[in-house]
């Protein structure tokens, strides 16, 4: 371990701000959309049973916009009072104190995005794949003895495009987000719209009898909850690009807030619009309406060739998720690297274009790997380890800054303090705890915290560090 971490904070090019209010949004959109509600819907109903018809997955929807708003308001707080490249490791480090515990948790969260950042992007990669196989069936063919199928071979390949892409300075990118975007929104109102002009109200009728408050609702409304926040997830993008973020005091609040709003908007009128069309029994079973839910509603309401035409355009939104989630994250480890507290090569930038390329590197290749496993596992498994490493330890954080530092400058304070992280952390335990057979992922989180523990305990002994400083 001698020289793989730095010794000390080291001198590097700075980032430079670039990215407005407008391109803000389109980030947090293209990262909070993708491909998500595009093939989560069928698995957030299924996740209710199908008791409740297509009202279940609104349910689950509802309480997870709920969610995201309390905790887009923590965010948004925090990252309007610290601005810097890599979002959550600047506002742990800040709150649990920068040469004490702060050091410690700050790379536990690094370490653990190691992991949940790849699972992230290569859930896109393999929404995008199942979407390619509706339009060219014949990559469901198994190869290599059947232990891989040529779908996996097309989601590692879009992880592969998506970090090439991503190799130019951040100017550009800010345009190219607003194409990116322009597609998404096109998307998701062709289904709104289809879905409007074929309504079956009866479709979303919850059956008599179905609307029973016990342990198996509230099992189901867990789970269906969970791949909502999965869906939701994305509002907190321009936090970990605070570093190049012009106005961040007016503009990370207002970014954060307006595209929690907008999406949550459009997700309830896609979900209204699939359930009207397609019926329950059908989104639950395996089959094209499971895997490629919005292209079957097109086939059913326009016919086969506009369906073709969506299934791509879904394939351009989760090619824009993985896109934007690759450009977030890669700052993070750069951002921890030059503060001296994670391994010294994320601390380069790109000679030229002055972008954290060993980051993006690295976590492209991780997320590559991760591209071979089972689509809901790789959700589940992210959500859970995310909220126990990162989000439970923000809510509490916002609260014990406040407490700590209240003449800290913060340029946006949110609404209705100390309820939103309140509630926040109400929400994240429900979903943690409701759910059933919730310990594995519980167990992934323990190994991951136990094995970042003992990796910055070792360094921190050899450089006299918290706790065995002085």
């Amino acid at each position: 371990m001698n020289d793989s971490l730095t010794d000390s904070a080291q001198p590097a090019p700075a980032l430079e701000r670039k990215v407005g209010l407008s391109s803000a949004i389109s980030l947090n959109m293209m990262n909070m959309i993708g491909v998500g509600p595009f093939i989560t819907l069928p698995l957030v109903v299924a996740a209710m049973g199908g008791a409740l018809g297509g009202s279940g997955a609104i349910l689950g929807w509802v309480l997870g916009a709920l969610i995201a708003m309390c905790d887009g308001l923590v965010w948004a707080e925090l990252g309007a009072a610290m601005p810097e490249a890599g979002g959550s490791y600047a506002f742990l480090r800040e709150i649990y104190g920068r040469h004490s515990a702060g050091r410690l948790i700050s790379f536990l969260y690094i370490w653990q995005l190691g992991f949940t950042a790849p699972l992230s992007i290569a859930s896109g990669c393999i929404g995008l794949a199942q979407y390619a196989a509706y339009l060219w069936p014949v990559l469901n063919t198994p190869v290599f003895d059947g232990h891989l199928h040529l779908v996996s071979l097309v989601a590692a390949t879009t992880c592969v495009t998506a970090v090439a892409l991503l190799y130019r300075n951040v100017g550009t990118i800010a345009r190219m987000a607003w194409v990116m975007t322009g597609g998404v929104l096109l998307t998701i109102g062709a289904v709104i719209v289809a879905g409007a002009m074929h309504f079956h109200p009866a479709l979303l009728a919850i059956p008599k009898g179905a609307f029973t408050l016990n342990s198996g609702f509230f099992e189901g409304l867990g789970a269906a909850t969970l791949l909502a926040t999965y869906d939701y997830w994305g509002y907190y993008t321009v936090c970990f690009l605070g570093g190049e973020v012009r106005e961040p005091g007016r503009t990370i609040p207002r970014a954060v807030l307006w595209s929690i709003a907008i999406v949550a908007a459009l997700y309830l009128a896609m979900n209204i619009s699939v359930s009207s069309v397609i019926p329950v029994a059908e989104l639950t079973h395996a089959g094209n309406a499971k895997f490629a839910v919005v292209a079957v509603l097109m086939e059913r309401t326009f016919g086969g060739t506009p369906a073709k035409v969506l299934a791509l355009l879904v394939m351009w939104t989760a090619f824009a998720s993985v896109f934007s989630l690759l450009l977030a994250y890669s700052r993070a480890p750069y951002a921890a690297a030059v503060d001296g507290n994670y391994f010294r090569v994320f601390a380069r930038l790109h000679p030229r274009y002055k972008f954290p390329n060993v980051s993006l590197l690295a976590l492209g290749a991780i997320a590559t790997v991760f591209c071979f496993f089972d689509l809901s596992q790789v959700i589940v498994a992210l959500v859970a380890i995310r909220i126990l490493l990162q989000y439970v330890l923000q809510q509490v954080g916002v609260i014990v800054l406040r407490v700590r530092d209240p003449g800290l400058q913060r340029p946006f304070r949110m609404w209705l303090y100390p309820l939103p992280p309140l509630l926040a952390l109400a929400g994240f335990i429900f979903i943690l705890l409701s759910r059933r057979d919730a310990t594995r992922e519980m167990i992934y989180a323990a190994v991951i915290a136990a094995t970042g523990s003992g990796l910055y305990l070792l360094r921190a002994r050899r450089r006299r560090e918290w706790p065995f400083a002085g």
